[in-house]
């Protein structure tokens, strides 16, 4: 299981470090559309605005997965403190992934259950009722991002925990 877990995660990685980068040039393309049409031909499309936000969401929220499986995210106490022995290590790594199921926990659970109980009143449920402007595509597509990001984190997560573990 302890292998699965690092090589599921590992795989999710390449997966959304190439799906991030396609988001990138996505975001750059329709703002270049937007430019050349606005400074050339003095009429830019309504629709480009819209997709390079949206990019710029899902590139934003995909690449706060890749940092943190990197670790090349802002890491709980190790800027503060100097290096610890391992034990002081341990708590640590405790005390951080504490904090991180802390946020993502109760951001996954919110994005299906809304406040008082219930599917229907979740934060997805929510966006699937509105549409985008300009695109015409259910919000739900764009807001998807989000527990599709703190799903991967907590799967990132696990598997620092499986590579902490000595092999049997």
């Amino acid at each position: 299981m302890r292998k699965f877990i690092i090589t599921l995660s590992n795989g999710v990685h390449r997966t959304v470090r190439s799906v991030a980068v396609l988001t990138v040039c996505l975001m750059f393309v329709t703002v270049m559309i937007q430019i050349v049409a606005r400074y050339v031909f003095s009429s830019p499309p309504v629709w480009t605005e819209d997709i390079a936000r949206y990019a710029m969401v899902w590139t934003g929220l995909l690449g706060a997965t890749l940092s943190f499986k990197t670790k090349s995210d802002a890491v709980l106490l190790d800027s503060v403190f100097p290096p610890r022995p391992h034990l002081l290590g341990l708590l640590g790594e405790a005390i951080q992934s504490a904090a991180i199921l802390t946020f993502i926990l109760p951001v996954i659970y919110f994005c299906f259950v809304g406040l008082r109980g219930g599917f229907d009143k979740g934060y997805l449920a929510r966006q699937s009722g509105l549409t985008a402007d300009t695109l015409g595509i259910p919000m739900v597509w764009i807001s998807v991002s989000v527990p599709i990001a703190m799903i991967i984190i907590l799967l990132h997560l696990s598997a620092r925990w499986a590579a902490a573990q000595k092999p049997n």
